[in-house]
């Protein structure tokens, strides 16, 4: 199906005295006379380095294989002034240096047990298969793939962000997976940093009263028999129950809610969460009963904390979610936090007003710095009119307009919406001028120390793994790193709801003292934008 039938007086004999994996080093064929050793050849399309340019590094005791056409393909990426154009250069580096241990198509030996191989593919008995263009870079790691397939006993498998090349993989019969999902440690349910909990009525008075409640204890885990699924876990649900996945905008859920085992002791009450869902540090319990609740956290100590009613500037909550978010927020002992939630749940208004209020009235850090990923801007700054400022002014607009609307309205009802806006913007221009408040492109933050400031990365589910990794370790002495965004409104190419920034940063942080993330289900921008998410959704 894959290749044309060979010139049998030609190749015959050849074949049957080498196979062609092991002709000409690693010209269009792999590598040594060795018999096979079992390892699986791993063939890594162009996007996987784009988005981790250490993935060479994330198949251990491997082939790895590198299409020529792979390095030509980073070639045209490295001059760009975005992340991309970083992890091409950053692995073009990469496989520079690794040209000091021998040839690259011969194969150069990885510390984890892995070998890598720069593969091209020259055999003149060989062609794409029938429908693909013959043009295509992609088609052409494909046909490598196909053609080490055919020469080798070993499994072959194609790694890629590109689903179209993964489903013409599938066509033809070759293992096709996506790096982040395979390679990387996903929970098919996202941590919600939340969890909802039936209980009695006598509890909840008990947790008002300031009985101590612990939730420290964990059930033991039920055979797999018991529930039916062959895993252990109560219906494969994150909370031991039904499963619960996070829903596109329009259609969520509240959080389902649980029961669990209340033990009253002499030093209190003690909460048993189900083995296959314990209870996470920071994660936010809401105890129900009928129509009384309590809002508490667990934290370190592993004692439930109640919640304060918090406010930051002007802007209270308006929902049990955004009170969990302010409360996290506004905790100096947690040092990142992530929110995510759909447009209008109020994500950025609520970092932006706890960090003007922990700059302005609690002294607690020197700056507010508020950056956003500007994926076109390497490419576009230059066309737009203006000094910096003004060029950057429409990618950063929509937080202006949330500084205008904390700094601008008031308790005075006379004052018209129409008054606002000047003595906002006037406030804004006096705290940046004064250093006080910094609103920049995230490509800034790259290479810096922050010490002491509030940082605030908006419309962070652009950012690859990498990329908040990065972000990340820029933090400082007495920073505070908030990451915001929607899972569901991912532009960039070779990301999706596991593999990108926030999601990773979740799955990877949660049940961390400094870390907390809540995600947010509940619009409140206006009633027409709650009724538009959820009637006009796809």
């Amino acid at each position: 199906m894959a290749s044309r039938k060979p010139d049998k007086k030609k190749n015959k004999s050849s074949r049957k005295q080498k196979s062609p994996l092991v002709e000409n080093g690693g010209r269009g064929h792999y590598g040594s006379e060795q018999p096979p050793d079992g390892k699986p050849f791993v063939v890594v399309d162009t996007n996987v380095f784009l988005i981790d340019p250490s993935a060479y590094l994330k198949f251990p005791d491997s082939h790895l294989i590198i299409p020529l056409i792979v390095i030509e393909e980073l070639d045209s990426f490295k001059r760009e002034l975005t992340a991309i154009g970083k992890a091409a250069r950053e692995i073009i580096r990469t496989l520079d240096d690794l040209r000091s241990k021998g040839p690259l198509t011969e194969g150069v030996s990885l510390d984890n047990g892995a070998d890598l191989r720069v593969f091209i593919l020259e055999d003149p008995d060989y062609e794409i298969p029938p429908g693909l263009d013959h043009i295509a870079k992609d088609n052409y790691i494909l046909a490598c793939a196909l053609l080490i397939s055919e020469r080798t006993a070993q499994s072959v498998r194609l790694v890629t962000k590109d689903a179209d090349l993964r489903i013409k993989a599938d066509v033809l019969g070759l293992e096709a997976i996506d790096y982040s999902q395979d390679q990387l440690d996903r929970n098919h349910h996202l941590y919600s940093g939340q969890r909802v909990f039936a209980v009695e009525d006598s509890l909840v008075d008990d947790f008002f009263s300031g009985t101590p409640v612990m939730a420290d204890r964990t059930a033991q885990p039920r055979p797999a028999e018991d529930n039916g699924n062959g895993n252990g876990k109560a219906n494969g649900g994150e909370n031991g129950r039904a499963p619960r996945k996070l829903l596109p905008p329009g259609k969520e859920e509240q959080p389902e809610e649980e029961t669990l085992q209340v033990f009253k002791e002499k030093d209190g009450i003690h909460l048993e969460a189900p083995a296959e869902n314990p209870f996470q540090i920071n994660q936010y319990i809401t105890l129900k009963s009928g129509e009384k609740s309590g809002l508490g956290r667990i934290r370190d100590d592993y004692k439930l904390h109640s919640l304060i009613e918090r406010a930051a500037l002007n802007i209270s909550p308006r929902n049990r979610e955004q009170r969990f978010a302010m409360d996290a927020l506004l905790d100096p002992e947690v040092e990142l936090v992530t929110l995510a939630g759909m447009a209008g749940t109020g994500k950025t208004l609520l970092a932006i007003a706890c960090g003007l209020e922990q700059i302005l009235e609690e002294k607690r850090y020197r700056r507010l710095l508020v950056a956003r990923p500007v994926i076109p801007m390497g490419r576009d700054i230059g066309f737009l009119p203006g000094e910096l400022g003004e060029k950057l002014r429409p990618w950063m607009q929509p937080i202006y307009d949330n500084l205008e609307f904390i700094l601008g309205a008031d308790d005075d009802p006379g004052n018209q919406e129409g008054d606002k806006r000047a003595p906002a913007q006037g406030t804004i221009q006096y705290l940046m001028q004064s250093g006080l408040l910094a609103v920049e492109p995230l490509t800034y933050i790259r290479g810096r120390s922050i010490p002491e400031q509030y940082v605030i990365v908006d419309e962070a589910q652009n950012l690859s793994p990498h990329e908040a990794k990065t972000i990340i370790t820029r933090a400082g002495e007495g920073t505070k790193i908030v990451f915001t965004g929607d899972f569901f409104q991912i532009d960039h190419p070779y990301l999706n709801l596991y593999s990108n920034g926030i999601t990773f940063t979740a799955q990877r942080m949660r049940n961390e003292s400094i870390f907390a993330h809540v995600t947010l289900t509940k619009g409140e921008r206006s009633r027409l934008a709650e009724l538009a998410s959820h009637r006009m959704e796809g």
